[in-house]
């Protein structure tokens, strides 16, 4: 069975994986973004929820 057989994709797996990791992921760790999430202190208060058959 050719699946069983990890000559073909092991190096595969490790060019990918090493792309990442060398290439992609410090481009993206360098994005700043520039929508950041504003911080909110109000809480809300929750009402109990009333069952009908109870």
């Amino acid at each position: 069975m050719p699946q069983l057989n990890p000559n073909p994709w092991f190096p595969i797996m490790l060019a990918s994986w090493l792309t990442f990791s060398l290439v992609i992921q410090p481009k993206l760790t360098a994005f700043i973004s520039t929508n950041n999430p504003a911080k909110t202190t109000t809480t809300t208060k929750t009402m109990p929820w009333t069952w009908p058959w109870t």
